[in-house]
């Protein structure tokens, strides 16, 4: 009796065994070797297709310019950028690699989330509206829009849309340029833009723009080859402006 039980334990333990081994094998062969399939990284926090996630500090990079998002992450992976859970899982990674997260990205245009409902003082909501939409000339301001757009959906290939971004977001990347640990190729026009802004500047332009409803699924207008773009300050990281 006791032998029986030992062999009937152990055919079942092989049984076990067994049955582990080919679900192991079933799982590997049912995960499909694709890009999206590789970047489940990072829409981890960025949420699906990268459309954004519900904490409030993970931005949207669905739909950023293609040219945009790969700036970013050689910036991250060269030490521009600092976030250090960005900075490993890019560390390693090829420029061609790196194009093609960007191009992925750039192309895709799920849905926005409604924008974020603030209790934004009235005097903090109209002087952030007044810094986007008109600067503040007498602190050398430009407006937002002026280089973001008039919708503020970003322009192709190299700048990113701001309307409607998370205010934590906002502010900490504001803050990021005015200590220095965030960094653009030279000029960094957004460094010295954002130092020129005081903390309740800082609070409105966020602020506002989070509140903000996002027009035409939000994609970003795209310069015309050879077309000369009005912008108010020469940045590294947008050539010929």
């Amino acid at each position: 009796m006791k032998i029986q039980f030992i062999v009937s334990l152990t055919f079942i333990t092989m049984l076990t065994v067994c049955g582990l081994l080919f679900s192991s094998v079933a799982i590997a062969q049912n995960v499909p070797d694709t890009l999206a399939q590789r970047l489940k990284a990072c829409t981890s926090c960025h949420g699906a297709e990268g459309r954004a996630s519900t904490d409030g500090y993970y931005p949207r990079i669905a739909g950023k310019p293609q040219g945009y998002l790969f700036n970013q992450l050689k910036n991250f992976r060269d030490g521009k950028r600092t976030f250090p859970m960005m900075s490993y899982m890019v560390g390693n990674m090829s420029d061609d690699y790196l194009k093609e997260i960007a191009t992925f990205f750039s192309e895709q245009h799920p849905p926005y989330a409604a924008p974020q409902k603030l209790d934004l003082a009235p005097g903090l909501f109209e002087r952030g509206r007044t810094l986007v939409l008109h600067g503040d000339a007498a602190k050398k301001i430009p407006a937002c829009v002026a280089c973001h757009g008039q919708k503020m959906t970003g322009l192709a290939p190299f700048i990113p849309g701001i309307a409607g971004l998370p205010r934590d977001y906002l502010i900490a990347q504001l803050g990021a340029w005015q200590t220095g640990s965030r960094h653009a190729a030279t000029p960094d026009c957004m460094q010295n833009i954002a130092r020129s802004l005081s903390p309740e500047d800082v609070g409105a332009v966020s602020g506002w723009l989070a509140m903000q409803i996002i027009p035409d699924q939000g994609i970003a207008m795209t310069i015309p080859t050879g077309y000369s773009w009005a912008f108010p300050q020469h940045c590294g990281s947008v050539p010929g402006s």
